[in-house]
């Protein structure tokens, strides 16, 4: 082989090297970009998985929030409610404090109005005219004074008994048909304090 043949092949063989070395900076280029881009999708779907877990937890935290407006909104109502109840009941019982105030003392009074009618229908019955006169006077008096109060007589003769208004004392036979289940006769007369019972009459009932 001659110089020259040697030269060319000496040369030949220094391209192939510098190709097979070109070749293989293209390849592992080729790949350094593969890589690059699979690294710039697996970002993008880290940033989506977190964007979406975000959401999630904002999901979550609003779901939570919603239940417990909702829980607070129903302990108001209820407090409300029950708040108003209470307005409603104690003004209900200070209506009927005042309406009965003194309930009991009018009570005890009472005795003392119905000695008037008897001493009345006695003196009545005994001709007593010149004491009538002071009696009816303090009678009257004594008599407007309750009835400023709030009391009124209930009226019983002649209706028909009612167990809510009427204390039976006794049954008589009724002196007429249309009597029958009827109030006959009062042996003390009932009472209303501002509308309110205080004391049934007690009755005698015609059968």
């Amino acid at each position: 082989m001659t110089n020259e043949e040697e030269l060319n092949q000496q040369n030949s063989g220094e391209e192939n090297a510098q190709n097979g070395a070109g070749d293989e900076n293209t390849q592992n280029e080729k790949k350094s970009q593969a890589l690059n881009e699979d690294d710039a999708s697996q970002n993008i779907l880290d940033n989506a998985l977190e964007g979406l877990s975000e959401y999630e937890l904002l999901e979550r935290e609003n779901e939570k929030l919603k239940q417990e407006t909702g829980e607070t909104k129903d302990k108001y109502i209820r407090l409300f409610a029950e708040f108003d109840n209470y307005k409603k009941r104690t003004a209900r019982e200070r209506l009927d404090l005042i309406n009965t105030a003194g309930q009991d003392v009018i009570r005890d009074i009472l005795p003392v109005l119905d000695d008037f009618e008897r001493a009345f229908k006695t003196n009545i019955a005994e001709n007593e005219a010149d004491h009538n006169e002071g009696f009816v006077l303090i009678y009257q008096k004594f008599k407007r004074v309750l009835e400023n109060q709030g009391v009124k007589s209930m009226e019983a003769k002649g209706e028909v008994f009612d167990t809510d208004l009427h204390e039976a004392i006794s049954e008589i036979p009724a002196p007429t048909e249309d009597m029958k289940g009827k109030i006959v006769d009062v042996i003390e007369q009932g009472y209303y304090l501002n509308d309110k019972i205080i004391r049934y009459a007690k009755v005698v009932v015609g059968k």
